[in-house]
């Protein structure tokens, strides 16, 4: 499709050749019944791939308490959140979570090869109070588990938690100015404040395809690895796969971590692929002493390091602390600055030329490491840089060049499971073990499904009921006619978004903390968001909102663009600023309210008095 410049070595971008592609090989992928998945909720069948394999159930007896602040969910949400009001000297805080302990997705994925995409510097919260800095610069999932322990056992997050507990329902009550939240163990927490940390990759994702039932083999979900099983262990070493043929269905992020590690045990690997992801270059190494001893010679060296990756990725910054495939590919193809003297229309094609320069990056590195070039051709990704999550792993296409590993091409998708395999374009593929590496529910998956419970506010009002519409906030974090309750922030909910969403939590945990602090400080009792502040911050998100339909329905179909249907996107999920958010906006936004100190657009129980200042 390309010719490359003998001048300087540029790919030759033809904008007519490059868009017939593209849109070629989306549209072997809008096949009708691609986004079924299965409500595991409700799903007799397959509602046991959500049972906790790491972790012993024990009995306990209902407890009944009442609390300062409940927090559902224990994941990095939920964590930075009580940590911060432990700071504000909150005392009794309740962790509820359906997950045997904390962690979160970080709890649940520990399938072989499992490391953070984003590096570990940067991405594991609260480093410094931990006086802790990563072995490596993309810390594997077990190394993450255990900070978010220590995190969890330096705030006291843990004597007090309500583990393998799943709430089912949280509903205020006026009379006591209490949330009462009940669980599936007979448990009534009373709570004055709620936190819903319910996190953004928390619904397992399995898709509904013809025949699943009928599967004899084994068969697990990558969020709930089976290593009695398959042997071995999150570093590899699956040494009970010696024998056995293997399937993978996936090609995101998780497949593409767990892929080598199934290849070098298993007798056979063949990867069901529909959409070849981008997998660039991830360069992981150990820390030295030397760069760890620097980093605590800085006081502040966390938040700044955060600060400046959000900020290269976004064009701002002039100076590149991390220096990694993200802060390469990512500014050359969403933040390019236009000069002031070229026009709109220049400007989109030269974003389009350096995205497709980006993109032939990435094939070119699977035609060095891939022997077989038909092997190679189905593994390169045809569509823009910003259609689907990128990957990072440099033992990823090496491993298609291995003489027992299959990949097979399901544009379309697989058409049924089989007794003993799956059928692809009308052939049969027979497999021991079939690995669902089908990833999660999108990160804008409303709030209400996410929390996957009842929450019922003033005059017996649900938020799905009160978000009918789409989401209606006041920063992203409250909502009317629930009172004394927040929300972390996710995509989609009137926040802001960023590649690193620690910052977004770590910040919304402060503010979460701060104002509780100032709320008891002026005895509150009970808060709520009025109807006219809740009203005028929604417009603003509406102002901002951004659409680019035209570029998403050009995108191969993927969560990023609702699986091909890119309309369905509500202008209400924006974010604050517009496109992916002013990130530095919103939380000069949410400090200048604190400073303020008059909780405006809140209702309060008593009339607001000024403050003292020190």
């Amino acid at each position: 499709m390309t010719t490359f410049s003998s001048e300087d070595g540029a790919p030759h971008f033809d904008p007519d050749a490059v868009h017939a592609k593209y849109l070629e090989e989306r549209d072997k992928r809008l096949v009708e019944g691609r986004a079924a998945i299965r409500d595991l909720s409700g799903d007799t069948l397959f509602g046991k791939y959500r049972e906790d394999p790491f972790t012993p159930y024990v009995h306990r007896e209902p407890v009944t308490d009442d609390v300062d602040v409940a927090i559902v969910g224990a994941g990095i949400g939920g964590l930075v959140a009580g940590a911060e009001l432990r700071k504000a000297g909150i005392g009794k805080i309740r962790l509820i979570d359906e997950a045997g302990g904390v962690g979160g997705t970080w709890y649940w994925n520990r399938y072989p090869g499992i490391m953070c995409d984003v590096e570990s510097y940067s991405y594991i919260p609260m480093l410094e109070e931990l006086d802790y800095v990563p072995k490596t610069r993309y810390a594997y999932g077990a190394e993450i588990r255990e900070c978010l322990e220590m995190l969890a056992e330096k705030f006291d997050l843990v004597a007090d938690g309500l583990f393998h507990t799943r709430v089912t329902s949280t509903v205020w009550n006026e009379e006591l100015a209490r949330w009462v939240i009940e669980t599936d163990h007979g448990d009534m927490i009373r709570a004055r404040y709620v936190v819903e940390a319910v996190g953004i990759l928390n619904l397992m994702k399995l898709p509904d395809i013809p025949g699943m039932e009928l599967f004899k083999g084994k068969s697990f979900h990558t969020a709930r690895w089976d290593y009695e099983y398959t042997g071995g262990d999150a570093s590899g070493h699956l040494d009970k796969l010696a024998d056995k043929v293997v399937a993978v269905m996936g090609t995101g992020a998780s497949a593409v971590q767990c892929i080598p590690h199934l290849a070098e045990s298993a007798k056979h690997l063949y990867v069901f692929q529909r959409t070849p992801a981008p997998v660039g270059y991830r360069g992981n190494r150990p820390t030295t002493p030397e760069f760890a001893e620097e980093l605590r010679g800085h006081p502040g060296w966390q938040r700044e390091r955060m600060y400046n990756f959000h900020d290269v990725l976004r064009g701002a910054a002039e100076k590149d602390l991390v220096d990694d495939a993200w802060t390469n590919y990512w500014p050359r193809t969403r933040a390019r600055r236009r000069p002031p003297d070229m026009s709109m229309e220049q400007y989109m094609y030269e974003m389009e030329r350096e995205d497709f320069a980006v993109m032939e990056e990435h094939r070119a590195w699977i035609d060095e490491f891939v022997t077989d070039p038909e092997v190679a051709e189905i593994l390169k990704p045809y569509y823009r840089y910003v259609c689907k999550r990128p990957c990072f792993l440099d033992e990823y296409y090496p491993t298609f060049s291995r003489p027992n590993v299959t990949v097979v091409n399901c544009p379309a998708g697989i058409e049924r499971i089989t007794e003993t395999g799956a059928i692809c374009n009308g052939q049969e593929y027979e497999f021991d073990l079939l690995v669902y590496a089908t990833g999660f529910e999108a990160e804008v998956t409303p709030f209400p499904r996410r929390a996957a419970h009842d929450i019922i506010g003033r005059g017996g009002l649900s938020v799905a009921e009160a978000w009918a519409e789409g989401p209606a906030t006041l920063h992203g974090i409250m909502t009317r006619g629930f009172p004394n309750m927040f929300i972390m922030p996710s995509p989609g909910q009137q926040s802001v978004i960023t590649v690193n969403f620690t910052l977004v939590n770590s910040e919304a945990a402060e503010h979460i903390g701060h104002t509780v602090k100032l709320l008891d400080e002026r005895g509150v009792r009970i808060f709520d968001v009025s109807q006219e502040a809740q009203d005028a911050y929604v417009d603003f998100i509406l102002s901002r909102y951004v659409a680019a339909f035209e570029m998403m329905e050009a995108c191969t179909p993927s969560r990023v663009n609702f699986e091909g249907n890119p309309r369905a996107a509500n202008p209400r999920s924006g974010s604050w600023g517009g496109g992916m958010g002013d990130l530095h906006g919103w939380i000069r936004m949410l400090a200048a309210w604190r400073e303020q100190g008059e909780f405006e657009g809140l209702e309060l129980d008593q009339p607001a008095v000024t403050r003292e200042r020190v």
